[in-house]
């Protein structure tokens, strides 16, 4: 099998699993309860490394009483504001960048999350996954993120080895096969798909309506 045959069958499957996904979840949200606010949903994604985004749901509650504006935030005493995100792990670094950025985007940016993906990666703790979820969710520009439910499943599916662990190289896989519209939903409905059906343990491939186009579902039945 060639090269343009493997390429070919990938972007056969990921589109079939676009379809499928659709379907299964119409409605595509984000499981980060940010609203309708730019900056919040940029601190609650900082926050949301190594952390389930019920942990930083819950906690960003509390937080954003606290620090209701970008303003509040970039003046916060770094201590207090350390205790408030604790419980979402790491949390020296996590205060310190998300007081950074809340700084930036009021001092740099005129008060506005930027738009471009040079200027988000310019802020302290905001790499590419956290940039496209901004682009994708917020300027409707489209953007892959490459979360750890977004890069198994498609391991699996077989757009890319399985043990691969490169989210750059994943983002430019799927970014080129996704259409740029239909990039957010798309990871948001894989992060649905990989919590109730998809999991890292025991996926549970016997009842997955996407069997019959997964590659990991085919080795593991033996095809």
């Amino acid at each position: 099998m060639t090269y343009s045959q493997r390429n070919d069958g990938a972007q056969n499957t990921i589109l079939a699993a676009l379809d499928i996904l659709e379907k299964l979840y119409p409605d595509a949200i984000c499981s980060l309860d940010y609203g309708v606010n730019p900056w919040r949903l940029l601190i609650m994604a900082r926050l949301s490394a190594q952390c389930t985004d019920e942990r930083v749901n819950i906690v960003s509650e509390t937080l954003f009483v606290h620090y209701p504006t970008a303003e509040d935030m970039a003046e916060a005493d770094i201590t207090a504001l350390e205790e408030d995100v604790r419980p979402c792990g790491l949390y020296h670094v996590k205060a310190h960048d998300i007081k950074s950025i809340s700084y930036d985007v009021v001092h740099k940016f005129g008060g506005r999350v930027p738009d471009t993906m040079e200027d988000l990666l310019s802020m302290s703790g905001v790499g590419r996954k956290i940039a496209n979820l901004i682009l994708g969710d917020v300027y409707g520009k489209g953007g892959i993120v490459t979360d750890t439910h977004c890069i198994r499943i498609c391991g699996r599916l077989g757009a890319y080895p399985e043990d691969m662990k490169n989210p750059k190289r994943a983002e430019d896989i799927l970014s080129a096969i996704v259409p740029t519209e239909k990039q957010s939903d798309f990871c948001h409905r894989l992060v649905n798909f990989g919590r109730d059906v998809c999991r890292a343990r025991a996926p549970m491939c016997g009842v997955c309506p996407m069997s019959d186009i997964c590659a990991h579902a085919k080795r593991e039945a033996g095809e």
